[in-house]
């Protein structure tokens, strides 16, 4: 087992990672930009190191910077976390040639699986059903145009070197093509130095399930069951579940066996994840890509099979065997994760950086907050605005949405806008809660939320106009038996009617009953 590991990323993942480091008792090395001084992965360290100014590409980025702290703090081995540096290639060959163990697949694997079109002839060679589209990289627009007339529209353009929503483009007609073409490239090579993209055939609805892998040197390599990550803003996951509300075994086999394939295909080592798009109409699912690493929404895996995916990575990194097999693997009960960020919901979620000056975390019965920051701490303007994750586990779905929404009422955090609010409606949604749910699901809640907001205005607008209607029947009766007190003050009756009985009697009954409520 190694003595020492630099973890070269920052924030959660980072604390994650130094955990597991304390468990085995290996001595945690950090590393941080100058925005990062003060966080609480630098606190939790034994040994930290500066690694260049706040902006990423010459902190967290910076390749040859990274080796030479690896090097100067004497560490066997590298975790990279996820983001940053994880998924690359040159990264791990660099820490290799620098006689350093990096804790992920070889550089080969994350070439292959990196690129979105090498990644799908892989996919085929495994015999696993791919999305249809092209296998290359298209060439110009016309090639575009031939493609997507040979698969029919609607077409999805996306980045071949990368993910998370760059680069990608839906194309309903011909019409939009030029345009979405242009606009696809130009994204990819802004986010991933490499313009290339590829064309897919878009599936209508579809569900985005993810299989967990993990293999080792030793020529094991199993599945643990997959992730439901349908909900998402702007192609980026912000809640995950483990088991999908499907909880189809035969479908977890299928998928899982395909997954299993797929990474045999590469030699692949460690921690990685297949990811599908799911057919609820047909159940029929293809192969998206592969993350090369571990994956924000791991906590929920590690929930529900009671496995510890970080410290199984650091010990097939050490040369060990897997700890399970593919008969041990169990699931047992649910676990839900919220991406907790720094951004504005109401504001179309633009981030929110600044000081933390309150946070409450929920805490009791299957309750997991995985955070990078404490109360006081300032939430950076230069990385991603992820503040934690909170995880949830309950025997069944409807415990763990209970626990969860429990859970979100219970944290506050002040200083700052979050996305907790928009959580705790979600979590209370009929749609969420009956497990309907697709790629298209926020969308369609921030409809629903938008016509109930509607809705609630025009019963609001109605109350005003009755009470109004009230209101001035009832002051135009007062100021009737105040006249006739006026001019007939001798002449008072037993009959009199009091101004409120008039209004009374001036508006309709369902009305009169509203108003005495």
């Amino acid at each position: 087992m190694f003595r020492k590991i630099l973890i070269a990323n920052r924030g959660e993942i980072a604390v994650r990672v130094i955990r597991a480091c304390r468990e085995l008792n290996i001595s945690p090395v950090a590393v941080y930009s100058e925005a990062d001084a003060a966080a609480l992965h630098v606190r939790m360290a034994d040994e930290a190191y500066s690694i260049g100014p706040p902006q990423s590409t010459e902190s967290y980025l910076n390749i040859s910077r990274i080796i030479d702290v690896a090097k100067k703090a004497g560490v066997e081995a590298i975790h990279p976390g996820y983001g940053f540096l994880a998924e690359n290639a040159a990264f791990a060959r660099a820490a290799g040639e620098a006689g350093l163990i990096f804790i992920g697949p070889s550089a080969e694997a994350m070439e292959i699986m990196g690129s979105k079109t090498s990644a799908r002839r892989a996919a085929i060679k495994a015999g696993a059903p791919i999305v249809p589209g092209s296998t290359e990289a298209l060439k110009d627009v016309e090639a575009a145009r031939t493609m997507a007339a040979q698969f029919g529209y609607p077409i999805m353009l996306k980045a071949a070197a990368g993910g998370g929503g760059k680069g990608m483009r839906q194309v309903l007609d011909e019409r939009e093509l030029f345009s979405a073409f242009e606009s696809a490239q130009s994204e990819a090579a802004s986010a991933f130095g490499n313009s290339d993209v590829y064309l897919e055939k878009v599936v209508e609805r579809p569900r985005h399930i993810e299989i967990q892998i993990f293999a080792d040197t030793h020529g094991n390599c199993v599945h643990l069951g997959e992730r439901e990550c349908s909900i998402q803003r702007r192609h980026q996951k912000v809640i995950e579940e483990c088991p999908s509300p499907i909880n189809d075994p035969d479908l977890r086999e299928r998928m899982g066996d395909a997954a299993i394939r797929i990474a045999k295909t590469v030699n692949y080592v460690g921690a990685g994840t297949v990811e599908f798009l799911f057919s609820d109409t047909t159940h029929d699912f293809y192969f998206l890509e592969m993350n090369t690493r571990l994956q924000v929404e791991h906590p929920v895996t590690e929930l529900v099979t009671g496995l510890d995916l970080v410290r199984e990575q650091i010990r097939v990194a050490s040369g060990a065997e897997l700890s399970f097999k593919q008969e041990d693997v169990r699931w047992h009960g649910h676990a839900i994760e919220c991406r907790v960020y720094a951004e504005d919901p109401e504001n179309n979620f633009f981030p929110s950086p600044g000081k933390i000056s309150f946070l409450r975390l929920p805490a009791g019965p299957g309750i997991r907050d995985d955070s990078g920051v404490t109360q006081d701490d300032d939430v950076s303007i230069f990385y991603d605005p992820m503040i934690s994750k909170l995880a949830c586990w309950g025997g069944t779905r409807a415990e763990a949405i209970d626990r969860l929404r429990r859970a979100l009422d219970e944290y506050a955090v002040g200083g700052i806008h979050t996305t907790l609010p928009f959580f705790r409606e979600i979590v209370r949604d009929p749609e969420f809660i009956a497990g309907r749910l697709d790629t298209g699901f926020i969308p369609r809640f921030n409809k629903r939320r938008l016509e109930g907001a509607h809705l609630a205005d025009a019963e609001h607008d109605a109350r005003t106009r009755d009470i109004a209607v009230i209101a001035a029947a009832i002051a135009y009766g007062e100021a009737q038996r105040d006249a006739n007190t006026n001019h007939h003050a001798q002449r008072v009756s037993k009959w009199k009617i009091t101004g409120r009985e008039m209004a009374l009697n001036c508006v309709p009954r369902e009305q009169v009953s509203r108003f005495d409520e």
